[in-house]
């Protein structure tokens, strides 16, 4: 069967700030994802978006399009394919945090360094690196990079707590961190950055911009990784995975 659906993934950083603003987004973006047959979930909050949808190729064009106007910003996004569209519902949504650690962050004033895919090899390899897989236990078990630590977090906020119980910005000079696409690397970096950490280094675009452009050969990925829709797990070519949906042990305690 050939994949038909267009997966699609984006975030941005920014200010939204007024309440009401976010009303109207959320009101405008629920309507265009009406109109092009667009499902999968929006978060919007006052630091930003993010979004994971699903359609067919030519009405996620037009989505992207119609969703950058209504964002004010030129959208770049993930993309693979599947056979089944992988997300059922029409979700557009506002919270305190497009991704949830419960810290104040001020992103502008500690990024950390983004490292292309092509050159993430070099870093890890690197003895001196400490090299943070900064998802949830559930998610390491499916796939990491090799010599990851995993912090067992089960939840994104579970991970400051683990950072002062095991790291030292005195004794771990470099840090690497890596995630599913980005956003959470994204936020914790200038995090650490701010804990005094001063070499930190995230992983640009994430494991499924190393899986797409990085050889299977060359990986230095091992397993699949986890996706937070009906696929649950992809391959190093970005295929549906055969792994076991460990997330489900976290909700039965398993974990």
């Amino acid at each position: 069967m050939q994949n038909r659906y267009q997966i699609i993934s984006f975030y941005e950083f920014k200010n939204m700030e007024a309440e009401s603003f976010l009303d109207e987004k959320k009101n405008a973006l629920t309507a265009v994802m009406r109109e092009f047959s667009i499902s999968g979930t929006i978060i919007l909050a006052t630091e930003g978006f993010n979004a994971a949808v699903s359609g067919e190729p030519q009405n996620i064009l037009q989505f992207v399009q119609a969703a950058g106007i209504i964002l004010s910003t030129h959208i770049v996004y993930k993309s693979t394919f599947h056979a089944y569209a992988p997300f059922r519902k029409i979700d557009v949504k506002i919270k305190p945090e497009i991704v949830t650690l419960k810290k104040k962050v001020d992103i502008a004033k500690g990024r950390g360094t983004h490292v292309k895919p092509r050159d993430w090899n070099t870093i890890v390899s690197d003895p001196d690196v400490y090299l943070l897989d900064v998802r949830n236990d559930y998610e390491f078990q499916n796939g990491t990079f090799r010599s990851a630590v995993n912090p067992k977090t089960e939840k994104f906020s579970d991970l400051p707590a683990f950072v002062t119980a095991n790291l030292d910005p005195k004794k771990h000079k470099k840090v690497a961190m890596f995630c599913t696409g980005g956003i959470r690397c994204e936020k914790f970096a200038p995090y650490l950055k701010g804990l005094g950490f001063s070499e930190v280094f995230q992983l640009d675009g994430g494991i499924l911009k190393y899986l797409e452009e990085i050889p299977k050969k060359e990986q230095l990925w091992e397993g699949e990784c986890f996706v937070f829709d009906e696929r649950r797990t992809v391959d190093e070519k970005l295929e549906k995975g055969t792994g076991p949906d460990y997330s489900q042990n976290k909700k039965s305690g398993k974990l």
